[in-house]
């Protein structure tokens, strides 16, 4: 089985162009089609080449949605991959590459699927369970479940309950007799709240 790509590089792109229904879609957003029926329709699709088409180029990053819920070409994704900047990170805390790894895993709160590549696997885990779960609140198996659920809504790829172990192995979660419980962060104990 190939390894993935790693987001932005040209084989990625050329891959992400080689199939007719996707360059004809993002020829359409990129001529100002805003929704799935517009785009089937300016590009010649069928409803159901559409959502495909569609779904594979938002999952790479090449299209996003505005502020008013209309499809857009994500051109900042573009210039940020001219400028190899997943390579040279500009940035030394890594907050470009942060977001250019979540925009390209996560998409409207849900997990599209988790990256081959274990460093980035491990940061679209451990943003899962910082927006998912409070720090020293205990959960009930059920309701991590129920949480998690909605993360992988949308994706054929992951499951909830591979997502729970992933999440209990790299210590974002402990769990003692089915109660979860997210770790505070090192140092940060809010005041009042009794050492455990």
């Amino acid at each position: 089985m190939p390894t993935e790509p790693a987001p932005g590089t040209p084989d990625e792109l050329i891959r992400l162009f080689a199939e007719e229904s996707r360059v004809r879609a993002f020829a359409a957003v990129a001529l100002g089609a805003g929704n799935p029926e517009e785009v089937g329709r300016t590009a010649g699709l069928s409803p159901r080449e559409t959502a495909q088409a569609l779904r594979r180029l938002r999952e790479q990053g090449a299209l996003t949605s505005g502020e008013d819920g209309a499809l857009r070409v994500a051109y900042e994704t573009f210039r940020a991959r001219a400028r190899g900047s997943e390579r040279t990170d500009p940035d030394p805390g890594g907050t470009g590459r942060t977001d250019m790894v979540l925009r390209t895993f996560v998409r409207d709160g849900r997990l599209v699927r988790l990256p081959a590549r274990w460093a980035r696997k491990k940061l679209v885990l451990q943003y899962i369970a910082e927006q998912t779960f409070e720090p020293g609140v205990e959960y009930p198996e059920r309701a991590v479940d129920a949480k998690l659920r909605a993360w992988c809504e949308d994706s054929d790829r992951i499951d909830h309950v591979s997502l729970r172990r992933y999440l209990v192995d790299l210590h974002h979660l402990h769990r003692s007799e089915g109660v979860y419980r997210r770790p505070a962060p090192q140092g940060s104990r809010r005041t009042g709240e009794p050492a455990r």
